[in-house]
């Protein structure tokens, strides 16, 4: 099973003073590759029980920020948060032979930047949302099944927007990055690693080299 990669290569001179825009540059380059979904990520937190876990998401902006995602307020992930507010998201771009790491701290978006992200979506996802208890154990899929249908009663689909309204247990939370790394593959496992770290609340970004 095992490949070298020699899809590219990485020097300094290739990379932006700005992670956020060298990210948005590698970004636009995976999702005009035709990668399915270049915007799902591995989204690592602190259990509870000091215990890593991880799960796959979906990335639904950037920006000078950092990277927003979006979940229910009452899951593990989100109990996880509250407890221990840093995180680590990975993106994997295979077929490029790249990687970007996101380390840093979460907060929750606004209310109204939920909203309106929520309104975006399609009805039956806004239904799931109110649906599922996310992350609690239930007896079987009838339970979901039902759960599903006593809010489609509730909140009939008639092509508004607002429907379906917000829950007050769902919403965001943006990935504000203390240090972003990127990855390229190379062959020998010898691959271009490049991390951006800055402290704390400060705007400089410092760019190092580090070893496969």
């Amino acid at each position: 099973m095992r490949r070298d990669y020699r899809a590219g290569s990485l020097v300094r001179t290739d990379l932006d003073p700005s992670p956020i825009l060298q990210f948005a540059k590698w970004f636009d380059q995976a999702a005009k590759s035709g990668i399915r979904e270049p915007n799902a990520l591995t989204l690592s937190t602190v259990g509870l029980d000091g215990t890593p876990t991880a799960r796959t998401l979906l990335m639904k902006d950037f920006d000078e920020r950092g990277v927003t995602i979006y979940t229910n307020y009452t899951s593990r992930k989100a109990k996880e948060l509250a407890a221990n507010p840093k995180a680590s998201l990975l993106f994997f771009w295979k077929e490029l032979e790249r990687q970007v790491q996101v380390r840093g701290s979460v907060e929750k978006v606004s209310k109204a930047e939920s909203e309106a992200y929520f309104f975006s979506r399609p009805y039956n996802a806004r239904i799931g949302a109110w649906a599922s208890q996310q992350s609690d154990p239930i007896p079987d899929r009838e339970w979901l099944t039902q759960r599903i249908a006593e809010f489609q009663e509730r909140f009939p689909d008639t092509g508004e927007k607002d429907c379906v309204p917000l829950p007050d247990f769902w919403g965001g939370y943006v990935v504000a990055p203390v240090s972003v790394e990127f990855w390229q593959g190379q062959p020998g496992r010898n691959h271009d690693r490049f991390v951006y770290s800055r402290q704390d609340g400060s705007d400089e970004w410092t760019l190092e080299r580090w070893s496969p």
